[in-house]
């Protein structure tokens, strides 16, 4: 019994209960006591005042006898008021104590000494103003209830100190009147109230207490063992048993998360033996030599790899199985682990029978028991003698490139991403730059260019992959032409550019030189042209000073206008034969390469204004076909009117050479000259009708020396370095030709926006 109440003092439900029951307890008690409280000392306070306002009322009745000092009617008024049930006794006396009147007439005269005298006389002088409470007292009868007895003083007033000789007018208080009444029925009230307030306190405390117990163990007890049975078959492993419940509450809400929790306990209990199995599988399977060994080095365990690997028997030790070793290894990684416990790393090699070596690297690390004892070690060790072999041949290779990169015949830098300091470079910079390796490593690449031009190409090193004639500066302060070529590359610890330098010094010189020489070519081309540009503006001044000659010799007078209007004209001529005559030397003189914003406009023009009256004579029509607005290209002015010129003078003698062997041909003699934008560059096309170009050698016509023309005619430059000049500025050049139809050259340019390269995107 004590057993299986010591169960249930551990249970949910009884503490639960019990808790429950004891709070009500307090609960209805405190309630039934301070109610039964209230209830009495209502009814005591209407006792008292009933009591009071019948003291009250008897002093008032006997108020007019005093005065008139009638003590018959005083008696009868007390005693009829006495014969009243509840009312003991009421007595009037004087200051002396003595009854001077009473409802019972025994008590008459008689002097007596009561408690409540006390109230007044327990100073001197006596109190003579009282409160009800002071004046009441409750005492028991001796027929054994209790009584209630309040006594009022009597106060001399001037009436009745004049109306009679009894009382001396400076006595202040007469005598008292003490009323007493039964409690006897209230007591029995009060006492039944209290049995009733008990009795309906036990009543609502037995059935709220059953009430408990019943929705405890319904909604309570009942689901709660269901969740423990729930709980119990989680445990057993049991996952697809479900708690069932019907309640929406939190019991509902627990089962149907007990039964969630069981169904996803179930789903990783199923991925956690599927991952075991995989563990498992990976320990067998895993291209990796495994072994757990003890403390005396035997092999505990080990993975098919390693048994596939050395054959190992039962019992064996890892140096006899790893090595044929009949002791353990000097260096041994796994007694390091057992000695302090932490993992350590080796690198192991065996020589096999055929005798190649094999090497690998082992990793170990110590098992412990429940009580963090070291009772072994798990050694895994993994075959590198591929990367051995590998690092053999690495180095052999690094030697080799490294050999390269000293020997290669262009200089090679290697730069910091973030700084473009120089962090190395090769042999090669001593002989174009001037600078030993030592003089130059650490500085800043940055210092090899132009001062004013260092911030400009800052920029592109970091932006550009290719830099094309690059002005340098070597040690001796000459300066030299490079084309600059820079790739993203891994240095030892960090990220580089490698850079490579091509000195074109000398290129650009032979360049420049075939450029002149096929500018003189050119010009003889022009000779004729340049005749018949110069042979107007002569006959002009030639035909004026004729003129002025024969008005002269006649003595005749020129009127003021003629003269003016011949001299305005002789200006303007001279002045179109000196724009010709610059233009040719503007044309054949030498200049340094400058890319500037231009107008390709205004140099089709320029190049065209020399043409004129050649392509006039020959009867060949020239259509212009200019975009309005275009936008300015980046370009060299007098290089690229060389392009211009060119090409001009290839449609020319392509169409001289379809008419010159047949007049009959049909079709008219025509260039066209055409520029317009095009997405985000400006497109030149220069079209004539000529015989056009073969397809066997349309590849074939910007290459150095190639030409169709007759000998004597032409020197196989003009194209070739056309090309050369168009790429020079950032564009492209391209023909397209038909046979016997003509040929149009089409040349495009990147619309740019300032002179770093970057394109404009405003279109």
């Amino acid at each position: 019994m004590f057993y299986r109440f010591k169960f249930l003092r551990h249970r949910l439900v009884y503490k639960l209960v019990f808790t429950v029951e004891l709070t009500l307890l307090i609960s209805i008690s405190t309630w039934a006591y301070f109610n039964i409280d209230y209830q009495k000392s209502r009814v005591m306070d209407n006792i008292v005042a009933g009591t009071d306002r019948l003291t009250n009322t008897i002093r008032l009745g006997t108020h007019y006898s005093m005065m008139l000092n009638s003590r018959d009617d005083i008696t009868q008024i007390i005693t009829n008021i006495g014969k009243q049930k509840e009312i003991e006794n009421i007595q009037i006396f004087n200051k002396s104590g003595q009854i001077k009147y009473s409802n019972i007439p025994s008590d008459l005269n008689k002097s007596t000494s009561i408690e409540a005298c006390n109230i007044c006389h327990r100073t001197d002088p006596p109190l003579s103003d009282l409160s009800l409470d002071e004046r009441t007292r409750i005492f028991n009868s001796p027929k054994g209830y209790r009584l209630l007895g309040i006594i009022s003083p009597i106060c001399n007033e001037p009436g009745c100190s004049t109306g009679c000789h009894v009382h001396p007018e400076g006595k202040k208080i007469l005598g008292a009147l003490d009323v007493v009444v039964s409690l006897e029925e209230t007591d029995k009230e009060i006492l039944l109230f209290e049995k009733g307030i008990i009795g309906l306190a036990v009543f609502i405390f037995f059935c709220t207490s059953i009430l408990i117990v019943v929705l405890v163990l319904r909604f309570v007890n009942r689901p709660i063992q269901r969740l423990i049975e729930g709980t119990h078959l989680i445990a057993k492993g049991e996952y697809g048993r479900e708690v069932i419940i019907s309640q929406k509450d939190e019991m509902g809400q627990l089962a149907d998360a007990i039964n969630t929790m069981g169904k996803e306990i179930g789903e990783k209990q199923t991925e956690l033996n599927k991952q075991k199995d995989e563990y498992q599988n990976l320990f067998e399977l895993v291209p990796c030599l495994i072994t757990i060994q003890d403390k005396n080095f035997r092999l505990i365990r080990y993975n098919h790899q390693f048994s596939d690997r050395f054959n190992p028997v039962p019992g064996d030790y890892c140096f006899h199985a790893y090595k044929g070793r009949d002791s353990k290894c000097e260096r041994c990684p796994v007694e390091r682990t057992l000695i302090d416990g932490k993992p350590h790393y080796g690198e192991e090699s065996r020589v096999n029978a055929d005798g190649s070596t094999t090497y690998w690297v082992a990793r170990t690390s110590p098992v412990r028991n429940e009580k963090n004892e070291i009772v072994g070690v798990m050694e895994v060790c993994l075959d590198i003698t591929r990367r051995k072999q590998l690092e053999e041949n690495l180095e052999k290779s690094e030697k080799k490139y490294y050999s390269i990169f000293n020997n290669m015949p262009n200089p090679v830098f290697v730069l910091d991403m973030d700084t473009l300091n120089i962090l190395d470079c090769n042999g090669s910079v001593t002989t174009v730059y001037g600078f030993v390796k030592e003089e130059i490593i650490s500085k800043s690449f940055m210092d090899l260019f132009m001062e004013d031009e260092k911030e400009k190409y800052e920029f592109k090193m970091r932006v550009f992959s290719v830099l094309n004639q690059v002005k340098h500066i070597r040690k001796d302060r000459k300066t030299i032409f490079v084309n600059i070529r820079v790739s993203p590359s891994e240095y030892p610890g960090q990220k580089v550019l490698l850079v490579t330098i091509s000195d074109i010094t000398k290129r650009l010189e032979v360049e420049q030189q075939l450029i002149q020489a096929s500018k003189m070519a050119t010009l003889g081309e022009m000779a004729t042209g340049v005749a018949h540009e110069l042979n107007q503006p002569l006959s002009v001044i030639k035909t004026v000073s004729s003129f002025f000659i024969q008005k002269i010799g006649k003595n005749e007078k020129i009127d003021e206008p003629t003269l003016n209007n011949m001299l305005v004209k002789v200006d303007s001529n001279i002045d179109r034969a000196t724009r010709i005559i610059n233009h040719l030397r503007e044309f054949a003189r030498k200049a340094e390469v400058s890319l500037v914003k231009v107008h390709v406009r205004e140099i089709m023009e320029k190049a065209f204004e020399i043409f004129s009256q050649q392509l006039k004579v020959r009867g060949i029509e020239v259509y212009w076909d200019i975009e309005k607005d275009l936008p300015m290209i980046m370009a060299d002015p007098g290089r690229l009117e060389q392009v211009f010129i060119n090409l001009m003078i290839n449609a020319r003698d392509a169409i001289e050479e379809k008419w010159k062997h047949n007049e009959a041909v049909k079709g008219e003699k025509k260039i066209t000259l055409s520029a317009f934008k095009e997405n985000n560059s400006v497109k030149l096309e220069i079209c004539d009708t000529g015989i056009g170009i073969p397809k066997t050698i349309l590849e074939k016509i910007f290459e150095p020396f190639f030409t169709t023309k007759e000998v004597g005619k032409g020197t196989g430059l003009g194209l070739s370095i056309s090309y050369g000049i168009v790429k020079d500025c950032g564009g492209t050049i391209q023909a397209v030709s038909e046979e016997g139809n003509g040929a149009c050259f089409i040349i495009t340019f990147p619309i740019k926006d300032n002179e770093d390269g970057k394109a404009d995107t405003s279109g």
